[in-house]
């Protein structure tokens, strides 16, 4: 075994050691930083451009370098978005999202990019961003397929009407003579025709830019709903487990769509979870506050935070790796009869309330997770 060479009580050999781990892994994080496949810089505290990865230098070319040489702030217009992302980053001290961020460069044609800010060691910010690329073709002609499915849907509204009034008038004939333990469930099946019904009239005269009909809405009451439906549903026999947290405030929504929202994700939940064959499929709904959300309007200017999280989870095989890029767009399904309408419309739904839409997924575990925004801020906004 070497000798150790030690000075004043400490083992010299020892710190050498430790200090070579050091830079070891000051190496490696540097190389991490590189090849990290998103554009990535670092912003000091003094608003110095620090640091500036590859895919950085591609997306923005020589032309940022050059021009935050006089600060970080000096390289886009006076007011831009990013900016204020760096410096509301550094003011709160944690990690801080924007989503469809209009970014406007000196030299450079605007980008539209999500944006994540997080604080570094003394006062520095990291800053990832994702470009959103440009329309592609399919995804058009996705776009016009989804709006002809609507288009058909309209033809098609009138025809619902008439056996769901049916449906709702047997319903309330079966509650009058139901005994204690049926009245809920047929209460349950006149509450839904009533709101499928009011989904038929919204069909009806459905256009594309028609906003949801918002107030405040209690996110624990459409839960308890949802939860009401797939029980005696989709749902049925399988486990279900709630972890709410009961200090949020009402979420700025229409409830009706919420409902359909919800109710969209937890029967794929579902599905999923009863594809385990061994029965022992779980579904959980969580929700929870999360600072640090914004989602940039349609105008690219204004930001409104979406801090009410819920998440909508299953023990499922998960997401195939070659359709996560594209679960969101219309006709992307897993499922032998599905014709993949259900997440784009939910997607569509979300993206209506200023909310964010988007999923984790492995082998075991699949998370959705839905970020909206809150009554007071709506209100508020000004």
């Amino acid at each position: 075994m070497p000798a150790v060479e030690r000075r004043g009580g400490k083992a010299r050999g020892v710190t050498v050691v430790a200090a070579r781990d050091r830079e070891a892994l000051l190496r490696l994080k540097a190389a991490a930083f590189e090849a990290n496949p998103e554009p990535a810089m670092i912003i000091d505290a003094t608003g110095a451009l620090a640091a500036l990865n590859e895919a950085a230098e591609e997306l923005f070319g020589q032309g940022l370098p050059l021009l935050a040489r006089g600060g970080f702030t000096a390289a886009f217009p006076a007011g831009s978005p990013l900016a204020s992302l760096v410096a509301r980053c550094a003011a709160v001290a944690g990690v801080v999202r924007e989503r469809a961020m209009i970014l406007a460069v000196h030299a450079h044609p605007p980008l539209e990019v999500d944006a994540a800010a997080a604080p570094l060691a003394d006062g520095a910010v990291l800053l990832v961003l994702h470009p959103r690329g440009p329309l592609r073709s399919e995804q058009s002609a996705d776009t016009n397929r989804l709006r002809s499915a609507v288009g058909l849907g309209r033809m098609l509204a009138h025809e619902i009407k008439n056996p769901l009034a049916g449906i709702r008038g047997a319903a309330q004939l079966l509650k009058a003579g139901a005994g204690a333990e049926d009245i809920p469930l047929a209460q349950l099946i006149v509450d839904e025709t009533g709101r499928i019904h009011r989904l038929v009239d919204r069909m009806q005269s459905f256009s594309e830019e028609a906003p949801p009909v918002r107030s405040a809405v209690n996110i624990h009451l459409v839960l308890d709903r949802v939860r009401a439906l797939a029980a005696s549903g989709v749902a049925d026999g399988l486990e279900m487990r709630e972890s709410y947290d009961p200090s949020l405030p009402a979420a700025w929504a229409e409830e009706d769509q919420l409902i359909q929202v919800f109710l969209n994700l937890v029967k794929n939940a579902a599905e999923a979870a009863r594809a385990r064959g061994d029965g022992r499929g779980e579904i959980s709904m969580a929700t929870a506050w999360r600072d640090g959300v914004r989602v940039r309007l349609g105008d690219g200017r204004r930001a409104l935070a979406a801090p009410l999280e819920v998440k909508v989870t299953d023990n499922g095989p998960g997401v195939p790796a070659s359709m996560r890029d594209q679960l969101f767009q219309p006709f992307v399904t897993t499922k032998v009869n599905g014709v993949g309408l259900g997440l784009a419309l939910t997607a569509k739904m979300v993206a209506a309330h200023d909310g964010l839409i988007d999923f984790e997924s492995e082998p075991g575990r699949t998370v959705f997770r839905v970020l909206l925004p809150v009554f007071a801020d709506a209100a508020h906004r000004g």
